[in-house]
């Protein structure tokens, strides 16, 4: 409630103020501006901020937004199903990057509507100016095996549209096997902090094309009121074995 009478004080212009002051980098001109749409692979433990907070400090400026439904595909995103917005995002801004997370089991179970999806995103977000990237998911922790399926879907798509793509799924198993002791997973699908750090630190190398090494373990980004706001809290060793995995693990086909 003191929160809400505070708001009621303050000029409305101050409000925009406080509200731009949460992207400083947005203004200047040679920012990254990233669109990811997904569903709650992104938005567990906020990736999309994580990445922004990397880059900060860095000194590299990269503005995100994310399109995100909990369960959602890419076809129901191409057609504004579950209350997706996608669409309407991609026409009201130019984004220099969208990054495309389809449902985790799309590739195994519906390969055809991964396909045209995926080839119908790419195509519109080139008409649009940016460059599309695929996220290429992970497999869950009870079933390492379907890691194998995803990552020959995604490269195939990839390759048809000549799109990027990050190899968050092969990281993702390269990590299990070098550290089964670092829980990358919240339940069976979903990523812990940890696994979310990981994320980040491989979609900023892809975006920033800079070294990972060196980003802190403590990330913050700012609230409304420019107050810092901590988005996770990472052991120091399990940080530097993640940036040193990102950092050699190649990217390439």
């Amino acid at each position: 409630m003191k929160a809400l009478r505070f708001l009621k004080k303050v000029p409305a212009a101050l409000c925009l103020i406080l509200i731009l002051g949460n992207y400083p980098a947005h203004s200047q001109p040679d920012t990254l501006r990233v669109l990811f749409v997904g569903n709650s692979f992104t938005y567990f433990n906020n990736l999309p901020q994580m990445v922004s907070a990397m880059a900060a400090s860095q000194d590299v400026a990269i503005f995100t937004r994310r399109s995100t439904v909990g369960g959602s595909s890419l076809e129901q995103h191409w057609k504004g199903e579950k209350g997706t917005n996608t669409m309407a995002l991609l026409e009201e801004a130019a984004w220099d990057y969208v990054v495309l997370n389809n449902h985790s089991l799309s590739a195994i179970e519906t390969p055809e509507s991964f396909l045209e999806y995926g080839r119908k995103f790419a195509e519109r977000i080139r008409e649009k100016g940016a460059r599309p990237v695929f996220m290429m998911t992970w497999a869950y922790k009870s079933n390492p095996l379907m890691q194998a399926k995803i990552t020959e879907m995604y490269k195939r798509l990839a390759a048809e549209t000549g799109s990027g793509y990050v190899p968050c799924g092969p990281l993702f198993a390269a990590a299990r096997q070098w550290r089964p002791d670092l829980e990358l997973f919240s339940d069976d699908k979903h990523p812990s902090p940890n696994g979310t750090y990981l994320l980040a630190l491989a979609f900023y190398k892809y975006l920033s094309g800079k070294t990972v090494m060196g980003i802190p373990e403590r990330l913050a980004t700012k609230d409304l009121f420019g107050e810092k706001l901590y988005l996770v809290f990472m052991n120091e060793d399990d940080a530097k074995f993640l940036q040193q995995l990102t950092e050699e693990f190649d990217f390439r086909d």
